[in-house]
């Protein structure tokens, strides 16, 4: 056997190891050290979230929860939420996803349908903090207004948007709404000249 051939079995072998062992490194890994989670958010981009283009529905008990997304373009993609009971509309708000160097950033802002804003400093900021194939978290390092907002894809027509909210008194308050894709309708047809031609 040559050099060459000890050299790529040696290769392979430690490969093998690797991939075997990757499931159990996570869980033994010293404090301070980023996770593959973690490692996986800040290399995200913006196409990751392509999936969300469209309109969506969900309801939270007696209410109806409509988004609709952009496309992401120009480094940022753009979302609307709007909250309605009983034909009164609660919230609007706005979403932005911004990708910079350090990864993605999402801020959210309310506003009264008369789009009086209802925070009165900046927009809220939440870092994507980990994220897998389906499973996207962000968190909030300023306050607990969100704490967190998980975006959960189960399938490419469903998703759930759980929102964690930490008071500075009180218990923790969870929004946990699932969303549905909203196919567009479709168009009838149109006589147009068609009911006017003569039979032959």
């Amino acid at each position: 056997m040559t050099e060459i051939s000890r050299r790529m079995i040696v290769a392979l072998l430690l490969g093998a190891l690797l991939e075997f062992l990757s499931p159990y490194a996570s869980a033994q890994q010293p404090a301070g050290t980023a996770t593959t989670a973690t490692l996986q958010a800040t290399r995200s981009s913006l196409t990751d979230f392509s999936w969300l283009e469209g309109t969506w529905r969900g309801e939270w008990g007696p209410r109806t929860a409509e988004q609709v997304w952009l496309a992401p373009k120009a480094g940022e993609a753009l979302g609307i939420f709007r909250l309605v009971e009983n034909d009164k509309t609660l919230v609007i708000e706005l979403f932005t996803l911004l990708e910079n160097p350090s990864g993605i950033d999402f801020y959210l802002r309310h506003f009264t349908p008369q789009l009086i804003p209802w925070e009165k400093s900046d927009a809220t900021l939440l870092h994507l903090a980990s994220r897998s194939d389906t499973k996207f978290e962000f968190e909030n390092p300023a306050n607990g207004m969100p704490k967190r907002a998980i975006l959960t894809r189960l399938d490419a027509d469903t998703f759930v948007a759980r929102s964690e909210i930490i008071p500075e008194s009180g218990e923790i308050q969870v929004v946990e709404i699932t969303y549905h894709r909203q196919k567009p309708a479709a168009e009838k047809p149109s006589a147009g000249n068609a009911a006017h031609r003569k039979k032959p």
